[in-house]
């Protein structure tokens, strides 16, 4: 147990108990909210930190650039996790195994990464013709979602 204490002290530094409970916190509400926080999690986050930042350019580049809009893709953003952890709680309730959730992510890694293209060719960067027809496949399959990209 000595060997743990020691490790962990090692691992969060000059970091005080207050910011250690915290980070602890967070970790408790994410095992809760979304039945952990795996590998598929992590590359959404990534994926919409970096939808809204390349949003933002495009807007910019665009002369389109509005507060309101920005705040409203932020609520976008977090609405998106609150859908997932729905999701997981549905999982939970129905005794499966992250099914709804893993595929409530994948939807949304999917969304996310067509709108990261699509403001790549707003902004002006160069997109292979085949990533154009992908995007344009993954739109028909998409439904009535079309207009809610952000």
């Amino acid at each position: 147990m000595d060997r743990f204490i020691e490790f962990v002290g090692q691992l969060v530094g000059d970091y005080g108990t207050k910011q250690v409970a915290a980070a602890g916190g967070f970790g408790v509400v994410g095992a809760y909210l979304f039945g952990g926080w795996p590998l598929l999690l992590q590359v959404l986050l990534i994926m919409t930190v970096a939808d809204f930042i390349t949003g933002i350019m495009a807007a910019g580049t665009e002369g389109k650039l509005r507060s309101s809009r920005g705040l409203v893709g932020i609520a976008r953003k977090v609405f998106i996790f609150v859908i997932i952890s729905i999701a997981h709680q549905v999982d939970t309730v129905l005794g499966d195994q992250h099914m709804l959730r893993d595929a409530t992510v994948f939807f949304y890694m999917a969304n996310e990464l067509l709108s990261i293209i699509e403001n790549g060719g707003r902004i002006g960067v160069p997109i292979p013709g085949v990533i154009k027809q992908a995007v344009e496949v993954l739109k028909g399959k998409g439904g009535d979602n079309d207009g809610n990209r952000n």
